[in-house]
């Protein structure tokens, strides 16, 4: 049984008795919505404060959860895009994926520069997209979210993330 099946069960099991594993939800999501922060906004220190705040944000909504209205992952990203929009806001800083450069690689030394550099083309790259493109590829590159829950996330169809999605990514490799 992998991870995800594990935490699957667990949330099937929240589903029944109403009663969540945040210590499962927390080791299962935690990685997904840094990267999704960490895709969006760069900056390490604030990437983990705000990964903290939508989980201190999940935490004090739960009562409010309703199943009914949309699936749990799909509550909680939404949760981690409201704490991003009003930590840009709030700052009036729009850091564009160049920031993603603080990623800390594995390897040789020349591994991890070339992968800096490649980090630094692609964040260009990306830093000259619109905002909704940049937004569904953090959302799927970063947070690596299924298109499903971004369209529920953003609104669009799902067909339409899948569209634009594999137009971005064409647009990329055409530049790159």
């Amino acid at each position: 049984m992998t991870p995800e099946h594990a935490v699957s069960g667990r949330l099937m099991e929240f589903m029944e008795t109403n009663e969540l594993n945040w210590d499962a939800v927390y080791a299962h999501q935690a990685p997904r919505i840094y990267n999704y922060f960490r895709f969006r906004l760069g900056r390490e220190s604030d990437v983990e404060e705000l990964t903290a705040r939508t989980f201190e944000q999940a935490w004090r909504s739960r009562a409010r959860y309703r199943r009914d209205l949309a699936g749990f992952s799909t509550w909680l990203y939404k949760i981690a895009q409201n704490v991003g929009t009003d930590y840009l806001r709030a700052r009036h800083v729009h850091l564009p994926l160049d920031a993603a450069l603080e990623v800390s690689a594995e390897g040789s030394p020349y591994q991890d520069a070339e992968r800096g550099s490649d980090f630094a083309r692609l964040a260009l790259l990306c830093a000259a997209l619109p905002e909704r493109e940049r937004e569904l590829v953090a959302l799927k590159y970063g947070a690596m979210n299924n298109n499903r829950l971004i369209a529920q996330l953003t609104g669009l169809s799902e067909s339409n993330v899948g569209t634009i999605l594999h137009r971005v990514v064409q647009t990329l490799r055409e530049r790159w």
